[in-house]
């Protein structure tokens, strides 16, 4: 079977950089992710790419750079003038390009292709990135917004309310996921926040809407992920065996995720329940759970009993977020599909350092979802990699 093959992997690192560009990011994380191609095959040197598929979601209303965002951004590098395809799909974005370039490779449209998602959100007016966050809902419900409100949490804190009603969630079950996630994030040098909070500690801080108190809730930051794919694989590839999109709308019962999910299923054979490591789009602790429940590893309402009994911490049966997750590594919107998947790549050839699930996973899943519509993400990718065998 033919497959897309990841054959290098690079970021920079996340957090509030007040000298960083969209461009300065995106073109560091692109030359790290070739270099790791390099060197993998030294003798083939770096990878010739031949099309780039460009994430980013937020550039036209934090900048009012529209429409040639990623040719803007990499014309005066070595790679300018390289066929550049640019993709928005709110915070899925990275993931949505990833599928579209598994797509090139495997029509035979391209041989080796990059993808590259850049976000720089963090702004000395704090409210600004809040308002262009706003954009992936509905905006005719989101027009009179308070300034310096956020959509987003307010309709993750209502389902997370709605959970706790019905099924018995708690407050303290939603901070053992912030805490976990922080507690992951201690190994990885390139997170936003790496200082370990304690449940007591989550549920202490400021609320920001009941019940999801600040460490609860993903923050604003800046950040780049950069992925090369290839029809020829090199040393330590990683297969892509499933890259599966949905969307909210129409009759299709589930979740848009279970809907993501099933297709990824239907595209390689496998379930959540059967890979070894796991990325899930925590934009808030109660989104984690939620993920597990819609990705099949919990029944509807049982989500929370998978945090309580260490069940995806690392050492756990099924390691979650192993990198900090969007909490705690951080999210830069249009590059946090791709930095999900560097993270599984980097699990999968063994080089995750003191957050390396043991034994050496084999297969991994990406959960990434954007936007917001009718009480569901407007958008979810599921991603399944899969280390092959030397």
């Amino acid at each position: 079977m033919s497959y897309a093959h990841l054959v290098g992997v690079g970021q920079t690192a996340c957090g509030k950089f007040a000298e960083a560009t969209v461009a300065s990011l995106a073109l560091a994380a692109l030359d790290a992710a070739l270099a790791d191609a390099a060197a993998a095959q030294p003798q083939a040197g770096e990878p010739q790419i031949e099309a780039i598929f460009f994430a980013n979601a937020l550039s036209g209303l934090l900048s009012g750079q529209e429409c040639v965002r990623g040719q803007v951004a990499l014309r005066h590098t070595r790679h300018g003038g390289i066929p550049v395809i640019n993709v928005e799909n709110a915070c899925a974005s990275g993931s949505s390009a990833l599928l579209l370039a598994r797509q090139a490779i495997l029509a035979g449209s391209h041989e080796t292709v990059a993808v590259v998602g850049a976000e720089k959100m963090s702004d000395p007016d704090r409210s600004r990135p809040l308002r262009a966050l706003a954009g992936a809902a509905d905006a005719e419900l989101t027009r009179e917004l308070p300034e310096g409100h956020s959509v987003f949490m307010d309709s993750y804190a209502q389902r997370a309310r709605r959970r706790i009603d019905q099924h018995g969630w708690t407050a303290r079950d939603i901070a053992l996921v912030a805490a976990k996630n922080r507690r992951h994030a201690q190994a990885n040098e390139l997170a936003q926040y790496r200082t370990p909070l304690s449940v007591e500690q989550v549920l202490q801080s400021r609320m920001i809407a009941e019940p999801l108190t600040l460490p609860m809730c993903s923050p604003i930051g800046d950040g780049a992920a950069a992925l090369v794919l290839s029809a020829n694989p090199r040393p330590g590839s990683v297969a892509v065996r499933a890259s599966a999109l949905s969307a909210t709308g129409g009759s299709a019962r589930g979740s848009v995720a279970q809907r993501a999910a099933q297709l990824a299923r239907e595209q390689c054979g496998l379930a959540a329940s059967e890979v070894d490591v796991i990325e899930v789009h925590d934009a808030t602790a109660s989104a984690e759970l939620e993920a597990y429940e819609h990705l099949g590893l919990a029944p509807e309402g049982e989500g929370n009993l998978l945090a309580r009994e260490g069940f995806t911490s690392l050492g756990g049966a099924l390691p979650i977020n192993t990198g900090g997750g969007l909490l705690a590594r951080g999210h830069p919107v249009g590059a946090t599909g791709v930095l999900q998947i560097v993270e599984l790549v980097e699990q999968l050839r063994g080089r995750a350092g003191a957050r390396q699930v043991q034994p050496l996973p084999r297969l991994a899943l990406a959960h990434n979802a954007g936007g917001f519509l009718e009480g569901d993400n407007a958008v979810a990718v599921v991603t399944v990699l899969e280390r092959l065998r030397s």
